[in-house]
């Protein structure tokens, strides 16, 4: 877990050694942990946004020789094809995966609740809200379908919601990403996108902690005064 969270926080620097290790494997490696984010249910802790962010802006670095439309082509059909994956998981074995003696522990019953309240609440929004969201998002599409949510909807907004992302989080790197105060602060800016995005999880555990259920009415209140 150390580890994770120094390839996290300093994972620019993570990058550029897999980029001279690897050379043109890179895509694929970072395609891998794309897909895998979101299309494995037990890894939700891999990196996402940040991972978009600090590609991008190696991308943008004419030193490196990196593509960003291959990293943007690669990165959008990770996203649609790992939520595909999670969706269809939850489809055919959600609630035996959550309950399987093994699998059962790998999987956060925590956020996986959160995720089922989450997607009650938002209805089909979630599906493209959960995408901005870390952690809730591989677990959305989970929760989709074992809602009975149909897949030609479900795909609808999960496409939607992937562009949108690839967007923002390519573009903040590769147009930013290699402003000199923001190499220098790169850990800082990692860690304020992660926090970003943790906002609407954290406004929505608020709410739902701080929200009184309404008292049930009683008899008394539904029959009608006498004149």
């Amino acid at each position: 877990m150390g580890y994770l969270i120094d390839f996290v926080l300093h994972i620019d620097d993570h990058l550029v050694n897999i980029v001279n290790t690897f050379g043109g494997s890179t895509y694929l490696i970072l395609f891998a942990i794309i897909f895998i984010e979101t299309g494995a249910v037990i890894l939700p802790f891999l990196p996402g946004d940040s991972l978009l962010f600090a590609a991008a802006a190696l991308a943008a670095n004419p030193a490196y020789g990196l593509n960003i439309w291959l990293f943007i082509a690669l990165f959008l059909l990770a996203a649609i094809g790992g939520d595909s994956l999670n969706f269809y998981l939850g489809h055919r074995v959600g609630a035996a995966l959550s309950n399987h003696s093994w699998f059962g522990r790998l999987i956060n019953k925590d956020k996986l609740a959160q995720s089922e309240r989450f997607f009650k609440k938002h209805g089909p929004l979630a599906i493209f809200l959960g995408r901005f969201m870390p952690i809730i998002r591989t677990f959305v599409p989970f929760t989709a379908a074992g809602s009975q949510f149909p897949y030609h909807r479900f795909l609808k907004y999960n496409v939607s919601a992937a562009v949108t992302w690839i967007i923002i989080c390519c573009g903040g790197g590769y147009f930013f990403g290699n402003i000199p105060f923001v190499k220098e602060h790169f850990s800082a800016v990692v860690l304020g996108i992660i926090v970003i995005s943790l906002i609407p999880a954290l406004v929505g555990w608020l709410k739902g902690r701080h929200s009184t259920p309404q008292a049930p009415k009683t008899h008394s209140q539904n029959v009608p005064e006498d004149n």
